[in-house]
């Protein structure tokens, strides 16, 4: 193909022009760090609470509930880590779900190293987390409930506001990782009673490298790094002002067009997942088929490997990703298609394409074309699928 067709937006997105432009004097002519006195200084804290009180209000938050971070990981972490820690004395009991990021869920696995105890809430066959086994789950001693709000891999949107407001109840700190869903589904933290909540911005179209961790005024919580008074004591560490500037205009041009954008990515997605079920046997779609992030699309395809198919979309100058975690260096399928049910070797046989704001119609066209022959490729050098036909005649 001549040109590159990017639908891999859920790993990382473009920098959209606009925040490209928003950041480029904070290099050089606005350089200064934030926490110097003097004009140069000044003009950097200006950005940066600009910043800060623009990000809060799409959100719902007030300005001194936003703690810049570097990233979705490290606001997650600093979430876990920081209420654990601040509330070891009133009880160790943690509850999530199997299908957390990895950065929800290795931080809970050290925390049991710690002598933590952590409840991994299982998921029905669409991904999503049943209330009424997570009020089962809670117990006298249960300081956090962590659920993110939308999945990262198969797109699944979770009932958030329905586990807020029981988390709030009963009195418990909830945290959601919204590093998928920020900019791409309306949020509001109060009337979805998010004690905490992670955003990162290079899902939205800022930059890689920026986050930021949402903390409810009042909210007990240890501070994350240990150095200077920057972010109120609670994170030290010089500010990114470029970044930050930056994640703000994304957030701004992403959430005051949502509902536009989500309406047009929906008809795409539907397309494009409509259009694989229909020309290519023996695929199936993974999550929910309407609550879902409005450019997700994970399918699965019976008797070949993700891995062979991305390379060969790469060929075709399509980028995707794969349900297999083997890219990074490990052999094992997803442990989100696993929790809800599929086998192994569906797990590894499935595609994630999510779109973006530079998405266009044309793009779907291009993967509908090329897919099919690909899969058809593949399987015809299957064993696994020439035994399955044998056994079909």
């Amino acid at each position: 193909m001549e040109r590159l067709v990017y639908l891999d937006n859920a790993a990382t997105t473009p920098v959209r022009g606009e925040v490209l432009e928003a950041m480029l004097p904070y290099f050089r002519e606005k350089f200064g760090n934030a926490s110097s006195v003097y004009s140069l200084g000044r003009e950097s804290k200006k950005a940066l609470e600009e910043a800060r009180e623009t990000i809060a209000s799409y959100f719902g938050a007030k300005k001194d509930e936003i703690f810049f971070t570097s990233c979705g990981s490290e606001s997650d972490n600093w979430a876990i880590r920081g209420i654990a820690y601040a509330n070891k004395n009133k009880g160790k009991h943690i509850i999530t779900t199997s299908i957390e990021h990895h950065a929800v869920l290795h931080t809970c696995q050290q925390l049991e190293k710690e002598g933590f105890e952590v409840t991994y809430l299982p998921v029905d066959k669409y991904g999503v987390v049943e209330l009424e086994t997570l009020k089962n789950a809670v117990k006298d001693d249960t300081i956090l409930i962590t659920v993110m709000m939308a999945n990262n891999e198969i797109g699944t949107i979770e009932p958030i506001k329905e586990i807020g407001a029981f988390a709030k109840e009963k009195g418990i700190v909830f945290h959601t990782d919204a590093v998928q869903a920020a900019g791409h589904i309306k949020i509001d933290v109060n009337d979805m009673n998010i004690d905490l909540m992670s955003v990162s911005g290079h899902k939205l179209g800022a930059q890689k490298g920026v986050g930021v961790l949402y903390i409810r005024k009042g909210t007990r919580i240890e501070r994350f790094m240990q150095g200077g008074a920057q972010e109120r004591n609670m994170r030290a560490g010089t500010e990114n002002i470029p970044a930050i500037v930056g994640l703000a205009k994304a957030v701004e041009i992403s959430c005051s067009s949502v509902e536009e954008e989500n309406e047009r990515l929906t008809a795409l997605r539907d397309k494009l997942i409509d259009g694989i079920l229909e020309k290519i046997p023996y695929s199936h779609l993974n999550g929910h088929r309407t609550q879902r992030l409005p450019g997700n699309c994970n399918i699965s395809f019976d008797f070949v490997e993700g891995e062979s198919i991305l390379m060969l979309l790469d060929m075709k100058g399509i980028c995707a990703s794969s349900g297999s975690a083997c890219t990074s260096g490990s052999l094992d399928p997803s442990h989100v298609l696993l929790a809800t049910g599929l086998k192994h070797e569906q797990a590894h046989g499935s595609i994630r394409f999510t779109l973006g704001y530079q998405n266009t119609e044309e793009d779907v066209e291009a993967v509908l074309k090329e897919l099919p022959p690909i899969i058809e490729r593949l399987r015809s050098m299957s064993p696994l699928y020439d035994e399955f036909m044998k056994k079909g005649e």
